[in-house]
């Protein structure tokens, strides 16, 4: 009977274990500007917050035009105050559709990715 509440609890603590490492990766939970919006050509920075800490040396926003050429201005920084905000500043814009895509990796060493449009009337 041991034996079998040995296996259990062992069991037990793979499932949270298996748990946690599901929830290791960063994922967006608010986007300026938010996927699918219409802004002015005044938008003058791209940032997402996640929902985990980044590693700043391996997380990345890149923002292109329709034609895939890139409008940022320098390089994406994770806010060292707050490391699950990343933002990039822009390049100025002309009307059209743009695309941001991210790169997150976590503190823990995680990778995620994603891709999403906006556009400036």
């Amino acid at each position: 009977m041991k034996l079998h509440t040995a296996t259990r609890a062992a069991v037990a603590a793979l499932f949270i274990a298996a748990c946690q490492l599901a929830f290791a990766h960063a994922y967006p939970t608010h986007q300026v500007p938010s996927a699918g919006a219409t802004v002015t050509a005044a938008q003058k920075n791209v940032a997402i917050d996640f929902d985990d800490a980044l590693e700043p040396a391996f997380s990345s926003i890149t923002v292109t035009d329709a034609q895939g050429k890139a409008v940022t201005s320098g390089k994406a920084m994770v806010d060292a105050s707050n490391k699950k905000h990343m933002s990039v500043e822009l390049n100025p814009l002309t009307p059209g559709v743009y695309t941001v895509a991210w790169v997150a990796v976590a503190a823990d060493g995680h990778r995620t990715q994603g891709h999403y449009t906006f556009t400036v009337k």
